[in-house]
């Protein structure tokens, strides 16, 4: 035999396996993050806003947009929501009036945070677990799943 062509079925096996799950995993996230959006009284879109504000800091409405895949209309009336409800502020751009910057309001961090904790904690013995060469291909993995992502969103036109 050829060395090599054993492995074939093999890894085309767990490649399949590989994709399967992770098709599963990324369904369950987004039943996962409905339920926590509805748990909060919020949309999915307004949840990726404030994770996407909770990750940068501030950002202009624009970012806000192409970052939750929106329009900017829909960015403005979700903004508008969102400010009311007490969870961001909005402030103009002193270096341009035009823009709006964004801000994710602190205090509000642990009322965000509080349905995820369970979940982070079993993430966390769950990772405990591995190497660090293991965890080190992990980041690299969503790393690259991430830049795919950006890539596809920018082909399909970002926000619509």
């Amino acid at each position: 035999m050829i060395a090599g062509m054993s492995s074939e079925p093999a890894r085309a096996s767990a490649m399949a396996d590989l994709m399967r799950a992770g098709r599963e995993t990324a369904r369950l996230s987004m039943v996962f993050r409905n339920a926590i959006a509805d748990r909060l009284g919020l949309t999915v879109s307004d949840l990726e806003c404030l994770d996407f504000l909770a990750d940068v800091g501030s950002a202009t409405a624009g970012q806000v947009a192409g970052r939750t895949n929106l329009t900017t209309g829909a960015v403005t009336s979700m903004l508008r929501r969102l400010q009311q409800a007490g969870f961001v502020t909005a402030e103009r751009d002193p270096a341009d009036r035009r823009r709006v910057i964004v801000t994710l309001r602190p205090e509000r961090i642990p009322e965000l945070e509080r349905p995820y904790e369970r979940f982070a904690e079993q993430a966390v013995r769950l990772i405990e677990g591995y190497s660090v060469e293991e965890v080190l291909l992990l980041v690299r993995h969503f790393g690259r799943m991430r830049e795919m992502y950006l890539a596809e969103l920018d082909r399909l036109g970002g926000a619509q």
